[in-house]
């Protein structure tokens, strides 16, 4: 497993802080006013007008289901995985309880700023660092957790909330779906329990449509009431030939749409497009380094080589972030009090 992999688990993003445009401005006459007329846009609008017209590409609204990575293709991944921001933060609170972590690897690392470190630790180190970060608490306490962090969580990059590093672009694809009876689903390596408690505000999508990875989590009784604990120990990641996999069991139909933006979501896209029917395979490529971030084969996160060298073959549209989308992110409009 290459080191991009190794802290696929370590993904997420936000809870919304400010309010968006999820395409509600959009023209009659264009539901992706963020994209510029290129062939990525018109594939998309032309999908979905086939789909949802009658005729021999007709396709029910209830099999209109459509699966989106997460980190890379609707929330910034650059220059790392949110939720690895978050157990960063964690480990160094949590140091003083664990005086063992200065001279143990990965949390050695963690505390000294060496991120090499954490990645030469493997796969098994950073299981790790989230078991000792993301445990040993009820699921109620760790979801107090997540929302207070993010509610302050500021982009190391640009300094902004994280609520400001999604794409606007991909907000305005997930309203237009829906608006024409499609079923949006986060299917991402990020953590479950890590990502519902904000995708409703920020994407439209509810908790019951977000898939990710997971621990072992346990029913108890505490002091009379009952709770659900979070135990040391994984249950599933969801990521490569596990998405597929988890998009069986949770949804229990074939997507007809799927994107993503890295090798981790090529089964997904995979296994969608080979269904039978209209299909609809879309991966972001990061190619604006000025707006956002340029990365694809060498990248330490969110790689993209084989599945780049996959698209044409597979029929897959590829969306270059610097040419296809006018803006990036969205305008940021502070809420109304």
């Amino acid at each position: 497993m290459s080191k991009s992999y190794r802290l696929a688990s370590l993904s997420l993003a936000i809870v919304f802080a400010f309010s968006w445009n999820f395409g509600a401005s959009a023209s009659a006459g264009d539901p992706l006013p963020s994209w510029n007329d290129v062939e990525s846009k018109q594939a998309i609008i032309s999908f979905v007008e086939k789909v949802t017209k009658p005729g021999p590409n007709y396709v029910p609204p209830a099999e209109r289901i459509a699966t989106f990575d997460n980190d890379g293709t609707i929330l910034s991944e650059s220059p790392s995985y949110v939720q690895l921001a978050f157990v960063i933060k964690r480990v160094k609170e949590l140091a003083p309880q664990h005086p063992q972590w200065k001279d143990k690897q990965p949390f050695k690392g963690v505390l000294e700023g060496d991120m090499k470190a954490v990645a030469d630790s493997g796969e098994h180190g950073v299981v790790e660092l989230v078991m000792a970060t993301h445990s040993g608490m009820t699921a109620d306490e760790f979801t107090s957790l997540v929302e207070n962090w993010l509610a302050n969580a500021k982009h190391p990059k640009t300094g902004r909330p994280y609520t400001e590093m999604v794409y606007q672009p991909m907000l305005e694809l997930l309203a237009y779906l829906r608006a024409n009876d499609f079923r949006t689903y986060i299917v991402s390596a990020g953590g479950l329990e890590f990502m519902r408690p904000w995708t409703e505000k920020i994407y439209g999508i509810p908790p019951e449509q977000v898939i990710g990875s997971s621990i072992k989590t346990i029913y108890e009784i505490r002091d009379g009431r009952p709770m659900l604990v979070r135990l040391s120990e994984i249950n599933f990641l969801n990521d490569k030939a596990g998405k597929p996999v988890a998009i069986n069991q949770y949804i229990g139909k074939r997507p007809i749409f799927a994107a993503g933006n890295s090798d981790g979501d090529r089964e997904m896209l995979e296994w969608t497009t080979a269904g039978e029917g209209p299909r609809f395979g879309l991966i972001v490529h990061h190619t604006d380094a000025q707006r956002e971030a340029a990365y694809d084969r060498e990248s330490s996160i969110g790689r993209l080589d084989k599945a780049l060298d996959q698209a044409e073959s597979s029929g897959w549209t590829v969306v270059d972030m610097k040419n296809d989308w006018k803006v990036i992110y969205p305008k940021r409009e502070k809420a109304s009090r």
